[in-house]
């Protein structure tokens, strides 16, 4: 099945500004404009709310993901184009969209996340249609952008108050799992700009509440990364990163023990073997590995090795992780790993 392409929030900008700007020089509204993406597309998008009023012109787009389910898509992205005594083109945000908050990001602190890529395309295109001797400003607005943005990355990248005008092609490939992966490396980018020397990796809610709850750790330096521990595990040697604690349930770490780096169900699941493979290694006999093996899920392994004083095998689990991390990435990393229950016990850990 071929899936829709879509087109960025930076395109809708770059198309709301182009279409302002025209509509402010020739006093007439246009209902589409056309622009050409950074990768070299052509867009015919079409224009919403046109309005002109004195000295300003104001019109948006709405965001089309295509079939990339981004949380953006059919977010209305408006630019109001006035005339500016300031000379040249003067690009800004206003509301819903964010504000960085922390380094590391494409944008300086204190600057409206208006991505470079889609600045230059809006420049690009109103400079076009800069009269002589007259200079314009560009607002950006999102509505609703702040209530969006807290269902993105944006908050734990600090960009507070909306949503990120972004793209550096201009297109959105309906590939959401390369966005997804994208925006932890991002994550990467800000913990190192922040001055922390390692990196905190919870593969969901029960590791995210251990290092808040027991650790004490703030949000800040605390990156959930899902089912993805290869790809972020090799992210750390490309930035320079030298240090991880890896923090997750017992049901996801078993599988990083198999070898298993990505730990969604579609690329496995050895979790009660594993764990059945590690007990007998401990010295387990026969009816604990029939026992173990009987069960459907990991945290149900919990009460027999713990019933029968094997939690010795949490440990040795642990210890198999940091292992298969290390055939991995390398000696360039550090790893420490700790196994959880549901509840957050700790189950066992190991460190080099």
């Amino acid at each position: 099945m071929n899936l829709r392409k879509g087109y960025t929030t930076g395109s809708c900008a770059q198309g709301a500004a182009k279409a302002s700007a025209m509509m402010l020089v020739t006093g007439k509204p246009i209902d589409g404009v056309e622009v050409e993406t950074p990768s070299g597309v052509k867009l015919r998008l079409p224009i919403i709310d046109p309005e002109i009023g004195d000295h300003y012109a104001k019109c948006g787009v709405i965001k089309d993901s295509g079939d990339d389910p981004d949380i953006t898509h059919g977010a209305k992205i408006y630019a109001m184009v006035r005339f500016s005594s300031r000379p040249g083109v003067t690009i800004k945000g206003g509301e819903g969209v964010g504000i960085a908050t922390r380094p590391g990001l494409a944008v300086p602190v204190g600057e409206y996340a208006i991505n470079p890529i889609p600045r230059e395309m809006i420049l690009r295109e109103i400079s076009r249609l800069l009269p002589d001797d007259q200079g314009l400003e560009v607002i950006i607005t999102v509505p609703n952008g702040e209530a969006l943005a807290e269902s993105t990355f944006n908050p734990r990248l600090g960009i507070r108050g909306g949503i990120s005008i972004i793209g550096t092609t201009g297109i959105v490939e309906p590939r959401s799992v390369d966005a997804y992966k994208t925006s932890l490396s991002l994550q990467l980018d800000v913990l190192k700009a922040g001055g922390y020397e390692k990196a905190t990796f919870v593969l969901g809610y029960v590791g995210e509440r251990f290092c808040k709850k027991v650790l004490g750790l703030p949000d800040d330096s605390i990156i959930k990364i899902g089912d993805h521990v290869g790809f972020m595990l090799e992210q750390c040697v490309e930035k320079g990163i030298e240090e991880v604690l890896l923090i997750g349930h017992i049901g996801k770490l078993v599988k990083v023990a198999s070898g298993q780096f990505n730990t969604h169900c579609r690329f496995g699941d050895r979790r009660i073997e594993t764990i059945a493979y590690h007990a007998l290694r401990c010295g387990a006999g026969r009816e604990m590995i029939e026992a173990i093996l009987r069960e459907s899920t990991a945290e149900a392994t919990i009460s027999i090795l713990r019933g029968n004083g094997f939690m010795k095998v949490f440990d040795d689990i642990a210890q198999e992780v940091v292992l298969k991390t290390r055939n991995l990435v390398g000696a360039k990393l550090r790893i420490r790993c700790i196994l959880l229950s549901l509840e957050g016990e700790v189950l066992g850990s190991h460190h080099e």
